[in-house]
């Protein structure tokens, strides 16, 4: 399937520019951490479980894509990977160069995404569409034919340890792609991923974040970005240096998170 070329204005950058990576950062530095998603009014990202759901208008879609295009990596779970079977580049027409894809990321602690040489990822690679995704998991979630075909493509297995609940640790996770040279992540899923990086002190490591809002209610059942509430916990959550940028008929949200 041909997908259509996006293109994205220039006069839409410079509201964005505060909360994206530095161009040159520094060496020694963690990787910026920047968490984009598209919710509905209700905060949902999806009609239910392992439902495909589109919230994004065309505007939004292209900023998405020009925000990829700003990152060295692009990270989502393996149920994203799983449900959506992304493709995880960026399909702006001012791309002339494989150096300026992102690297896709996927977050996959139980081995459990079974890509092929039909998964989009894999698929726009072997055509240099995209880079080769790195797939982040734990010994033993891997196997010699997926590992093979991950090479082809110019992708790998990065392993690291999960924790007593089965899950990695966002300071591990970072540390392992500032070992690879990766100087910025964006964070686009899925559920448990986003709630994850929402919980303190793992909220720590966000640097900025990018919030497509829709004008639609997807109702109960959804999946929600509603991070857990600590027991004791009794403040809020809330951003600072907050922006708003209509984007056709959806609104951006910027801000970072504010540190108590």
């Amino acid at each position: 399937m041909t997908r259509e070329t996006l293109s994205f204005p220039p006069t839409s950058i410079p509201p964005l520019e505060p909360y994206l990576p530095l161009t040159s950062p520094s060496p020694s530095s963690k990787p910026h951490l920047t968490l984009t998603y598209a919710t509905s009014l209700d905060a949902s990202l999806s009609l239910a479980p392992g439902v495909r759901t589109t919230l994004s208008g065309p505007y939004s879609k292209s900023m998405t894509h020009y925000l990829r295009t700003r990152h060295n990596a692009i990270l989502v779970g393996c149920t994203t990977a799983l449900v959506d079977n992304p493709a995880l580049n960026s399909r702006l027409g001012s791309i002339t160069s494989l150096d300026q894809q992102p690297r896709p990321i996927i977050l996959d602690p139980k081995g459990r995404w079974d890509f092929t040489e039909d998964s989009q990822v894999i698929r726009l690679a072997a055509e240099f569409k995209g880079k080769g995704p790195w797939v982040v998991t734990k010994r033993g979630g891997e196997t010699k034919e997926r590992g093979e075909l991950l090479e082809r493509v110019g992708g790998k297995f990065l392993f690291l340890e999960t924790g007593e609940d089965g899950r990695f640790k966002w300071g591990d996770v970072l540390s392992v792609l500032g070992e690879q040279g990766v100087r910025s992540v964006m964070v686009e899923g899925g559920g448990e991923v986003i709630n994850s990086l929402l919980i303190d002190p793992e909220n720590r490591l966000v640097d900025s974040v990018i919030i497509t809002i829709a004008p639609t209610w997807l109702g109960k059942g959804g999946v929600v970005v509603s991070p857990s509430r600590q027991q004791g916990q009794t403040s809020q959550l809330k951003l600072r240096d907050v922006s708003w940028q209509p984007h056709g008929e959806d609104v951006v949200l910027c801000g970072r998170i504010l540190r108590s």
